[in-house]
């Protein structure tokens, strides 16, 4: 039963080593490039049409944020065996697995955020902006 539960912990070692080129590449992009343009959703403009420019290029990423994260996702689902596996010999590998699943889940949550944000901020200015002309239209019938 030892011998067998170390073939195992070998094959996990295997098939690790196999996924972690797509960690690496996830990792890498959420560190060089999704981290930066979440940075820059920080901060919106003032209005409306530029607000919508924003969403439109926040959309843009988007897609293929979201591409990255699903890959990550689907990776992380193949390691799910390593749950049952405790040796000293596997500790650092499920190390490195927890690093990388700590960083996708809190930049799928920050794109999560940040798409929510991005969407709320234009419904309500583009609420403003119909109020504002409700105004002005009846400030226009009031001087008729």
């Amino acid at each position: 039963m030892l011998s067998n539960k170390r073939i195992q912990e070998l094959e996990l070692v295997m098939e690790f080593e196999k996924v972690e080129e797509c960690f690496k590449e996830v990792s890498s992009w959420i560190e060089n490039v999704g981290r930066k343009r979440l940075k820059e959703t920080i901060n919106l403009d003032d209005s409306l049409e530029m607000l919508l420019q924003a969403q439109k290029q926040f959309r843009e990423f988007d897609l293929i944020a979201s591409e990255y994260c699903r890959r990550g996702q689907e990776a992380l689902k193949k390691m799910d065996r390593w749950e049952d596996f405790s040796s000293v010999d596997v500790h650092s590998y499920r190390v490195k697995l927890q690093t990388y699943k700590d960083q996708l889940e809190e930049f799928c949550t920050q794109l999560d955020e940040n798409r929510h944000r991005i969407c709320e901020t234009v419904r309500l200015y583009e609420f403003f902006d119909k109020v504002r002309r409700g105004i002005c239209c009846t400030e226009e019938g009031v001087k008729s």
